[in-house]
């Protein structure tokens, strides 16, 4: 799935891949991720947008996933994930602060130990020096006997205050959504009224099989699980009108709008300076993306993530801001977050 070394390519007119993209940067598609503070002053938030208030953004990975198949990650960003936590705590501060960022929700690791069986110990540590840093546990369809679900609950209860949703990695495990392993965290979602966040779409691994990802197979766990709510994480991308369509007809389902993008902040600021946003751009049809966003036609439905490292978060944040209405960028910046994540 990696796009070919365009390293030593000529100039061309030909727009690279979203992984193309990646691999080239190394370190510029995340720049403001891994370099010095005066370096992210560009990303910071101008007064005027800082006036909406602070965000939440409710789909980061601080910490490894540890997904099968996995592509290798740029050089500084392996070493972030394997060096000291205070390195990404203060990485993590400074790109809060020019997000303007209240809260940042981290994925789990499926790679928890087995006192850790929802993978959000290392994200826990963190958050004791990284104010506004929640934990989402992973839901792991392949452990549902019963000794891993009393675990799962009794680490449920004990972090409570600081665990905000459970994440399905569909595509990257072989299991839909509707698959009966997942029935169990469905049902420990309901007790604690904890979200589900379910990746959606196109999948960073050579193993992943997308079928199993597809946002059409979220309808029908839904409707089965009506008193969960639900939220399709990368808005289903490229299946965006599917989506859409899923988003629009279930009242407990939500689109959270993370990972549309993968740059750093020269890619991004490229993009926000054309007289128009171009109506393709790698790894994504800007077209599609807003006839979806029109579809679903209530801004209530969305909800605002960076899928930093992938992106800086600053940049990210202005790039979203770019297809909503000022008038609601409170809604999908933050209030919209409270709501669904009960915060």
């Amino acid at each position: 799935m990696a796009g070919r070394d365009m390293s030593h390519d000529k100039p061309s007119k030909t727009r690279p891949t979203r992984r193309a993209v990646f691999r080239l940067s190394g370190g510029t598609a995340l720049v403001s991720a891994l370099v010095g503070i005066r370096e992210l002053t560009r990303s910071a938030v101008s007064e005027e947008e800082q006036a909406g208030g602070p965000v939440i953004d409710t789909h980061t990975h601080v910490v490894p996933p540890g997904l099968p198949g996995i592509k290798p990650m740029p050089e500084d960003v392996e070493k972030l994930y394997k060096g000291p936590l205070s390195g990404m705590a203060d990485r993590l501060k400074v790109e809060m602060d020019q997000a303007k960022l209240k809260f940042a929700f981290g994925m789990g690791s499926l790679e928890g130990l087995k006192e850790d069986p929802l993978g959000i110990a290392r994200t826990l540590e963190l958050s004791k020096s990284v104010p506004g840093l929640k934990a989402i546990g992973v839901a792991d369809p392949r452990r549902t006997e019963p000794e891993h679900l009393r675990a799962v609950e009794a680490q449920i209860e004990r972090h409570r205050e600081k665990l905000v949703a459970f994440k399905a990695y569909l595509g990257y495990l072989y299991f839909g959504p509707e698959d009966p392993n997942y029935v169990p965290y469905y049902r420990l979602a309901a007790k604690y009224h904890l979200p589900v966040i379910v990746h959606t779409g196109d999948n960073w691994s050579t193993t992943a099989k997308v079928k199993y990802a597809h946002p059409l197979r979220m309808d029908e766990v839904a409707v089965d699980h009506s008193e969960v709510r639900f939220v399709l994480a990368h808005f289903g991308n490229p299946w965006l009108i599917d989506a859409a369509e899923v988003v629009f007809k279930n009242p407990n389902v939500w689109a959270d709008l993370s990972g549309l993008f993968v740059g750093g902040d020269k890619e991004i600021q490229d993009l926000l300076d054309a007289a128009k946003i171009p109506d393709s751009a790698p790894g994504l049809v800007v077209s599609d993306l807003k006839k979806a966003i029109g579809y679903v036609g209530d801004y209530k439905k969305f909800l605002y993530g960076s899928d930093w490292p992938l992106a800086p978060m600053g940049s990210y944040r202005r790039l979203i801001e770019s297809l909503f209405p000022k008038e609601h960028h409170q809604e999908v910046f933050r209030t919209n977050a409270e709501h669904v994540f009960n915060i």
